[in-house]
This record gives structure tokens, C-alpha cells and sequence, in this order.
């Protein structure tokens, strides 16, 4: 199996495992057709889990590599790395700054029927999770890349796993988008239509991540850490919280470190 998928492209490679992912976030919300209410516990112990999940991520399928591949380079191992970590994170809070949106698991108004002042609050939910696949499915692509790239430290076996565990981390963001919806009396299709496409930006980020890597090399060890760093944005100023406002702080921390346990066992088993 892995033979055939080294002879894919890595572009392809990259699109088939941004459609796992986004077939997790639309498994999560498919979750309105079975039921209109989540236990509170039960979602903020599934974003504690995907927080683990997008942190262990960052750093075995992501800045790590990036560390290796720097050590051939002219500059300081630690600079791409540190540089590209940063401008992610940075990038990340400017996008937050233009973009006004909600907290993954925030408490949301209920009424019968849906006004307009639900409606923005609803979009600005869903933007919320969209924001948080585009450096999900930028890392799945640069992973690939680096693959392609023939760089020893970047396998088709940790790409996967990185694929994998944002696929796990994905299904409770379907839900947290679409159970929302459906509280505020929303019918289950368009829940699920808004829950869903959150995840399809992570196709079209992993496309422009595998691009840019295979075509502009030198750029890989900060393409990596800007992935990273994006990722560990979104965790601290959106999971955690998101995770914690309901008053789950131990479930959800105890949940975050078993998601990082989680990827950490599948990146160093599988990589």
C-alpha cells in the first residue's frame, strides 16, 4: 500500500488525505440527524482532544523535520524554524484581527426560529472552524512536499499520521459547528451543509502547501514551522478556551493530553 502511494503525485496525495479530513469534520456533523443536543462535557472533552492532537502534530510532524532539514542549510538550524513558527502564529492572529469570528464551543443565544442577529453569529462560528483547517490542511500539504522532496527526515508513513491525527481532531469541529446550529433551531440539512464545509477549505490550503514546497524547496523548513506555528495559534487562542468556558477545565485538559499522547504514538510508530 505504501509502494502505491509513493508513486502517486504529491499533489494527489495531499487532496486524497484533505478529503479524509474533511469527510471527518462532515462525520461529526452528521451528528444532527441523529440528535439536536451534545452533551456539554462530552464537546468540550472532544475540542481538549483535538487540541492535544494539533499540538503533538506541530512539533513530531512539523517543526521537528523542520529542525533536520535546516542543518544543511547556511543559516542557524533554529532560525527557520523559530522564524517560521513565529510568522505563523503572527499570520494567524492578523486573520483573527480582520476577521471577526466566534470561539469553537461558545455559548450561543436560543430562541425559536433564527433573526438576523443569529444568523451573524452563526457565520461567524462557522468562520471560526473554517480559520482553524487552513493551517490544518496548509501542514497535511507541506508534509507531502517534503516527501516528495526526497527529504530524509519527512516520510510517507509521518505524513500520514499527521493526516490521520488532524482527521480525528476534525470530527468534534464538525460538531462544534453544527450542533450550534441546530440548537438555534436551524433544520439538520443546513446545519450539516455549514458544519461540513468548514472542512472543504483543507483541500485547496494543502494543494497551495504542496505546491509551494515542491516548487520553492529552500522554503520548506519555514513552510513547515509556519504550519506549526499556525496550529499552536489556533490551539491556545481557540481550542483551550473554547474547550474550558463551560467550566470542563480538568476533562478537558486531561482530554487534551490524551490526544497529544494519541498523535505522539502514531507520528513515532508510524514515522
Amino acid at each position: 500500500m505504501l509502494d502505491y502511494l509513493k508513486d502517486l503525485n504529491p499533489v494527489t496525495l495531499a487532496i486524497l488525505a484533505t478529503l479524509f479530513t474533511w469527510g471527518m469534520t462532515a462525520l461529526g456533523a452528521a451528528l444532527v440527524f441523529t440528535q439536536k443536543n451534545v452533551n456539554q462535557k462530552f464537546l468540550d472533552g472532544m475540542l481538549g482532544f483535538a487540541g492535544g492532537v494539533m499540538i503533538a502534530a506541530s512539533f513530531w510532524s512539523l517543526l521537528s523535520p523542520a529542525i533536520d532539514m535546516a542543518e544543511s542549510g547556511f543559516l542557524p538550524k533554529w532560525v527557520p524554524a523559530a522564524v517560521g513558527f513565529m510568522l505563523g502564529g503572527l499570520f494567524l492572529w492578523g486573520v483573527d484581527k480582520i476577521l471577526p469570528h466566534l470561539h469553537p464551543g461558545s455559548s450561543m443565544d436560543t430562541a425559536e426560529g433564527i433573526n438576523p442577529k443569529k444568523k451573524k453569529r452563526s457565520t461567524l462560528l462557522v468562520l471560526a472552524i473554517t480559520l482553524h483547517n487552513i493551517p490544518e490542511g496548509l501542514a497535511v500539504g507541506v508534509a507531502f512536499g517534503a516527501v516528495a522532496a526526497g527529504l530524509d527526515s519527512s516520510t510517507i508513513t509521518s505524513a500520514l499520521a499527521l493526516a490521520i491525527g488532524i482527521g480525528i481532531q476534525n470530527f468534534p469541529e464538525g460538531v462544534a459547528v453544527a450542533m450550534p446550529l441546530r440548537r438555534e433551531g436551524m433544520s439538520r440539512k443546513k446545519s450539516f451543509m455549514y458544519g461540513q464545509f468548514s472542512g472543504m477549505v483543507e483541500p485547496i490550503a494543502a494543494i497551495i502547501g504542496v505546491l509551494a514546497v515542491t516548487l520553492i524547496q529552500p522554503i520548506l523548513p519555514f513552510a513547515l514551522s509556519f504550519a506549526a506555528g499556525a496550529m499552536i495559534f489556533v490551539v491556545a487562542e481557540e481550542v483551550i478556551p473554547g474547550s474550558q468556558e463551560e467550566g470542563n477545565k480538568d476533562l478537558a485538559s486531561l482530554t487534551l493530553m490524551t490526544g497529544f499522547t494519541v498523535m505522539m504514538i502514531l507520528d513515532v510508530a508510524l514515522g
